[in-house]
């Protein structure tokens, strides 16, 4: 069992930055894939980024591609998701979510299915 619980979000002015936390509990947090996906309204979960169990490998979303950093510290059970040049589309509830295994393939990552724990989310507001 894990359970991940958001922080981070807020209000922030275009080109702003933000940095979400996602803290976790349960054992295999240093053994699982981390990623982090956002849903605006009315509209499909999407895929963010993900980082693999060590951190030596991440995939981001080509839209958000220059914009974020996600990282982790296993001592920490933490992982984070650093924001930049925040524009009013990526307004949203941001969710973090644990998976089974890595894959490099970035369709697979994205897949919303391949995650078994999630998060409440946390909402961040872009204001123009």
């Amino acid at each position: 069992q894990v359970q991940l619980v958001e922080s981070g979000g807020g209000l922030v002015q275009a080109g702003g930055s933000l940095r979400l936390s996602c803290a976790a509990s349960g054992r295999s947090f240093s053994s699982r894939p981390m990623g982090w996906f956002r849903q605006a309204p009315g509209k499909e979960r999407e895929f963010v980024a993900v980082i693999s169990a060590t951190g030596i490998s991440t995939i981001y979303a080509d839209s958000m591609k220059g914009q974020l950093t996600i990282s982790r510290n296993n001592a920490k059970s933490t992982v984070y998701l650093e924001m930049n040049s925040l524009k009013p589309e990526d307004t949203a509830v941001y969710y973090c979510a644990a998976a089974v295994i890595f894959s490099t393939s970035a369709q697979t990552m994205g897949n919303p299915g391949k995650y078994d724990y999630w998060g409440q989310g946390t909402q961040v507001t872009v204001s123009s």
